[in-house]
């Protein structure tokens, strides 16, 4: 491959590294990447390759770590595989894998289309003609989520490809006709592309997740579908996003908070587990009750009032819902949205 093609100041590109220039640990590795990096490993089928995407987000680690630990172990992939850890500098910040993105920096997760005006998006459209010239024969974004919960994947196409891909690692898929400017939106380009929620940077099972799927991944002859097999994932269509309007404020308590726009217990992350029903609070609402909360779907349409309503200044479902990645961080909850979620029809 010629090398000097793939050369970008916004990312780095290494074929083949010196394992022992790694270091010994995460913080090492971050140390020797020094800003986004792209790492071209090559596999025992060179007529092959397979893209693995971590680090978009600087809090969320266990990509990173699978990847480190994959690399240090020598092993060699099946197949030429890109792996490329974005968000260095983010995750560098102390303490370590603590910061989502630096101050006044976009998400990068939302650049992956046009305008590339800023360092964020040239660092994504780095990325995408990187993915490009390589032309893998299909992509993993590993992630994790914003709180304590189980894994996921989440993609923008229900064919046999990406449900075949995310059974690697988990038995959940959300397909989505939101679009974001999120990398899974390649699938569009004809790059077969899954995101993979791990769970929480804290559970353990997390890296776990990471680790065992990744292996399957680069492990796999055939990560694809195959003719007349079955893969047991369950879908799940075009969760809504829960958001506060003018990112109003967040707060995490067992009593209202004045300055909040809403008040979500401080283990909100147990709705991550199972069901919210009509009969469970979800939060405290402040005064302005649900005037200052919106749930747009897909097609751009309110739908807040369909799924939700406030009963003696608090929030409940009308009908059971099921969510995924409610947080416990403040500034996601207002930046992003509280949590997404999936009601009847």
């Amino acid at each position: 491959m010629n090398h000097a093609s793939l050369i970008s100041p916004y990312l780095n590109y290494i074929e083949n590294p010196d394992l022992a220039g790694l270091g010994h640990s995460t913080e090492d590795f971050l140390r020797y990447l020094k800003k986004p990096t792209a790492i071209l490993l090559s596999g025992k089928d060179s007529n092959r390759t397979r893209a693995v995407c971590t680090l978009l987000h600087g809090n969320e680690p266990s990509g990173t770590e699978a990847i480190f630990e994959y690399l240090k172990s020598g092993e060699q992939p099946l197949v030429d595989t890109l792996f490329i850890i974005a968000s260095v500098e983010a995750a560098s910040l102390r303490p370590l894998f603590s910061t989502r993105m630096p101050t006044g920096k976009r998400d990068l997760n939302r650049c992956f289309r046009p305008p590339y005006d800023d360092e964020q998006g040239q660092v994504a459209k780095a990325i995408w003609d990187l993915v490009q010239k390589i032309k893998p024969e299909c992509l993993i974004d590993i992630h994790n989520t914003s709180g304590s919960g189980p894994a996921f994947g989440v993609a923008i196409a229900e064919d046999e490809n990406h449900l075949a891909i995310t059974s690697l690692f988990t038995n959940d898929l959300i397909v989505t006709d939101l679009r974001l400017g999120a990398l899974m939106e390649l699938s569009e380009k004809d790059v077969i592309t899954v995101t993979i929620e791990c769970g929480g940077a804290q559970d353990p099972s997390s890296r776990i997740i990471a680790q065992e799927g990744l292996h399957r991944y680069l492990s796999t002859e055939q990560v694809l579908a195959e003719p007349d097999n079955e893969y047991p994932v369950n879908i799940y269509h075009n969760p809504i996003r829960l958001e506060t309007r003018n990112q109003g404020e967040v707060a995490y308590a067992e009593i209202p908070c004045g300055n909040a726009v809403i008040t979500l217990p401080t283990q909100a992350e147990k709705f991550n587990y199972g069901m919210i029903t009509k009969d469970e609070a979800i939060g405290f609402l402040s005064t302005n009750g649900l005037a200052s909360l919106t749930a747009k779907d897909h097609l751009g349409q309110e739908r807040l009032e369909d799924f939700f309503e406030a009963r003696e200044g608090k929030l409940y479902a009308r009908h059971s819902i099921k969510v995924f990645m409610v947080t416990t961080n403040p500034f996601i909850a207002k930046t992003d949205c509280l949590f997404y979620f999936i009601g009847p029809g």
